[in-house]
């Protein structure tokens, strides 16, 4: 009887913890955090390639200017 009342009670707490939320209720957390996303201020994907890709970090452990070694590694291909 004292091992079966601690087990009843951990059973029923995890179950209730694992509980579905009623039809139609949407979760606070969803709203809370979401914003609305705005096309215009969202930049496109670089589209770069692998190697591409190291050579903006070589640019970048450099200290080269991102848009000037933008423009070199898409000049160079």
């Amino acid at each position: 009887m004292k091992f079966g009342v601690p087990v009843f009670s951990l059973l029923l707490v995890g179950s209730s913890a694992f509980a579905p939320m009623p039809l139609g209720r949407v979760s606070s957390a969803t709203q809370i955090y979401s914003e609305p996303t705005d096309d215009a201020d969202e930049e496109g994907g670089l589209d770069l390639d692998l190697s591409e890709m190291f050579d903006m970090f070589d640019a970048a452990d450099k200290g080269e200017d991102f848009d000037q070694a933008m423009d070199k590694v898409k000049s160079s291909d």
